[in-house]
């Protein structure tokens, strides 16, 4: 049976002398948090949930799109809705170690990605960018990925800066399904 939902904030005891805030609680971010789902070592086979991922269906794996060397996939804990990441095939954990061919790739759908959010939801502008090792903030440092965040004018509010929280308002189906509609198509 399904939990009702309700309107009025859950009161928990012992939490303290009941204050104005209303909590947002997304349990489901403790699975990043606590590292979750990331690879127990450097190669493919150490659960590398960039290498496992093209085996899925686009729908189970959140696939966006798919090229030769290079699929684009959306990110599991977005920074804001839409936020995609190309992938190389390839496990590489630095991007002097892709060849000619997956380097034009990449690039190839990061801008039909940006093409495709700007059809699909308006994007105003990106953030693009890669992570290169723990120390520069990758989450799952020993697989290449380039983000490609979709930003809107004041799309920055008191939620992700007073709270700490981002607000998603659509499903991950439902945003890959959105995008890979307005995928361009060659």
């Amino acid at each position: 049976m399904l939990p009702t939902m309700t309107s009025e904030p859950e009161q928990q005891i012992g939490v303290g002398v009941q204050d104005a805030f209303q909590r947002l609680w997304t349990p489901h971010r403790m699975a990043y948090i606590q590292g979750e789902n990331k690879p127990t070592g450097p190669d493919g086979g150490d659960g590398c949930p960039f290498c496992s991922i093209p085996a899925k269906s686009d729908e189970d794996g959140l696939v966006v799109a798919r090229g030769e060397h290079v699929y684009a996939v959306l990110n599991l804990y977005p920074y804001n809705g839409g936020h995609l990441m190309v992938v190389p095939y390839r496990h590489v954990a630095d991007y002097t170690e892709l060849d000619a061919t997956e380097t034009t790739e990449l690039a190839e759908l990061t801008k039909q990605a940006m093409t495709a959010l700007r059809t699909a939801s308006g994007a105003h502008g990106f953030n693009l960018g890669m992570n290169q090792g723990t120390v520069a903030g990758a989450g799952i440092a020993a697989h290449l990925h380039q983000h490609i965040v979709p930003r809107w004018g004041g799309d920055t509010n008191f939620m992700p800066v007073v709270g700490h929280t981002k607000v998603l308002p659509q499903l991950l189906a439902d945003t890959r399904k959105m995008l890979a509609d307005a995928w361009p198509q060659d």
